[in-house]
């Protein structure tokens, strides 16, 4: 797998560091399996070293219908 660095800024959060890397704040668990030594904290200490791994991002969110709609 290929990964980007980024250095933890302070104020930064899991979720913040996946929307800035993924545009979706959801995908934080692939960045905390890259950096195991920071499991379990709320968020990475500042000046940590991390991981982000490259991965494949859906752009285009699934549109479920409602069952009367046709199209």
């Amino acid at each position: 797998m290929e990964y980007l660095i980024y250095i933890a800024k302070q104020g930064d959060r899991w979720d913040t560091i996946a929307w800035q890397f993924y545009g979706d704040p959801y995908l934080y668990e692939p960045i905390i399996r890259a950096n195991p030594q920071y499991l379990g904290l709320p968020y990475p200490p500042p000046g940590a070293k991390l991981q982000i791994p490259i991965i494949e991002v859906d752009d285009e969110p699934e549109v479920i219908k409602a069952p009367w709609q046709t199209e």
